[in-house]
């Protein structure tokens, strides 16, 4: 089970790495608060960080389909539209890794969160204000996830 998660994750994340760590393209974060605390925490620090949540996905929902017991599996889809729109308009490369997205689930008794180290696109970009604005992203996820003890 712990593979079939792990290959969501890096569909989901659009990334090639294999590994969930930040030199491989992802910045993962382990909590000890249950799923609930760390979601409702996730969703108060994306705010708290000028971020607007636009929408909860469900993955579980397949997962149980498929004879696999979890029901705490989802990736929540955030930015600020203008940042967003910004780029998609004048990097479109980079639209399949927009909006950003952070991925939590429940694990034995840890809640994990896993995102896309944004940076790992700079070298996709042409101008340095989107180089810029990749990293401000990265530093803000990682921020995000420090607030989730």
């Amino acid at each position: 089970m712990r593979r079939l998660l792990a290959g969501i994750l890096m569909l989901v994340l659009s990334t090639v790495s294999a590994v969930a760590s930040e030199s491989d393209g992802l910045i993962l974060h382990r909590s000890i608060q249950n799923f609930p605390e760390a979601m409702l925490a996730l969703q108060t620090s994306i705010g708290e960080h000028g971020y607007t949540v636009s929408r909860v996905q469900r993955v579980d929902i397949g997962l149980t389909k498929s004879g696999y017991k979890t029901d705490k599996y989802r990736i929540v889809f955030f930015g600020k539209s203008s940042e967003i729109r910004a780029v998609k308009q004048s990097q479109p490369q980079l639209i399949p890794y927009l909006p950003l997205k952070v991925v939590i689930f429940s694990e034995n008794n840890e809640t994990l969160l896993v995102a896309s180290n944004m940076t790992q696109f700079s070298e996709l970009v042409n101008n340095e204000y989107t180089k810029t604005l990749l990293q401000r992203w990265n530093n803000d996820i990682q921020s995000i996830f420090s607030e989730i003890k």
